[in-house]
């Protein structure tokens, strides 16, 4: 039987994770509506966004096992008075940082990274 790899390892692994996370956070800042929900967080809350989305993606469980849930995170964002245009910058923001990176353009990689 192949070997079919895991979401995280096709992306090309942590390295890859927490290179779009920086790059996303850094398009984040400089953006008018996104920045003043996010001007505050520190250089860790990339970190743990990179680990998030890692994970379910089928990496090494570092965010379960030390920096939270998805309840937790969850909890985080109540209280933001995030918007629909907010989810949709943030969604647009994230899809353009991936496709600088060069994550795989493969239909089934995009729609799994797009749910």
């Amino acid at each position: 039987m192949k070997n079919i790899p895991t979401l995280y390892e096709w992306a090309g692994g942590m390295p890859v994770f927490e290179k779009l996370t920086d790059i996303f956070y850094d398009k984040v800042l400089k953006d008018d509506l996104l920045e003043p929900v996010f001007k505050h967080m520190s250089k860790d809350h990339q970190l743990h966004v990179a680990h998030f989305i890692a994970e379910v993606f089928g990496g090494p469980p570092f965010y379960s096992t030390s920096e939270g849930s998805h309840f937790r995170m969850i909890q985080q964002h109540i209280g933001k008075h995030l918007t629909e245009q907010h989810r949709k910058q943030w969604l647009k923001l994230l899809i353009e940082t991936a496709d600088e990176l060069g994550l795989p353009e493969d239909p089934e990689f995009r729609s799994a990274f797009m749910a």
